[in-house]
């Protein structure tokens, strides 16, 4: 028992966010429904749904019946996160299907930095710089990606929270497979990996709930730090 809580107590000490300013951060609880991130203490103008959260999505998108709910066909939307902050977006209008109410994107964050507590439940909105100790980096142009080993050969992939599955990877043909995948300092081996018609290859939650995993939107950096409390 002592030796485990020397262990926890050393890898608590050394937790990336360790020196963030009180203040500087909120927290956003989440639920893990379908392998997708539901923020539970989230609301759209007053109204709580189940909106999920999308880390490549450049534009939220918000169902058609929430958008009626809350004022018309355009309404001026605000995201509540809890009572501490509220921000103001201009999503698009879609049907979402059983998927959810909506898909919070990364316009909502604008340049500021959103951290991913998997282990905890904590989608963390921070409002200065991404902390990158302990983290290995990675700076995009596009959506937020990260360089990522398959079957030995390194390629940039979508950090993708709005997808429940492993990686997809650019293939003509759609259909799953097995592909040895490596990055961010772990090493996952052969796994079950799906196929598709994309552009560029897509890390979903199966794999990123492995680290606690950092997008700073303004520097367009993305941090992953492997997380030792998770198996």
């Amino acid at each position: 028992m002592l030796v485990c809580l020397l262990l926890l107590s050393s890898c608590s000490s050394a937790l990336p966010w360790r020196d963030e300013p009180v203040g500087d951060e909120v927290n956003v609880a989440f639920t893990t429904q379908n392998n997708l991130l539901f923020l539970t203490n989230a609301t759209i103008n007053g109204r709580r749904g189940r909106f999920f959260f999308g880390s490549a999505d450049p534009r939220s998108v918000v169902d058609p019946h929430v958008v009626q709910a809350v004022g018309g066909p355009q309404p001026s939307l605000k995201l509540q996160l809890g009572d501490r902050v509220t921000l103001p977006f201009n999503p698009v209008s879609l049907d979402l299907g059983a998927a959810g109410d909506a898909l919070i994107g990364a316009d909502v964050w604008g340049n500021h930095v959103v951290t991913i507590d998997y282990r905890s439940g904590l989608l963390i909105y921070q409002k200065s710089a991404m902390q990158p100790a302990y983290m290995r980096t990675f700076r995009y142009s596009g959506g937020p990606a990260v360089d990522v080993s398959v079957d030995g050969r390194t390629i940039g992939a979508i950090v993708d929270t709005a997808l429940p599955d492993t990686i997809v990877l650019p293939r003509a043909t759609a259909g799953r497979g097995t592909a040895h995948v490596a990055f961010g300092g772990a090493d996952f081996g052969k796994i079950d990996v799906k196929y598709a018609n994309v552009a560029q290859a897509r890390v979903g939650n199966r794999l990123l709930s492995k680290f606690l995993v950092s997008i700073d939107y303004g520097s367009k950096t993305v941090g992953l730090w492997r997380d030792p409390r998770i198996q």
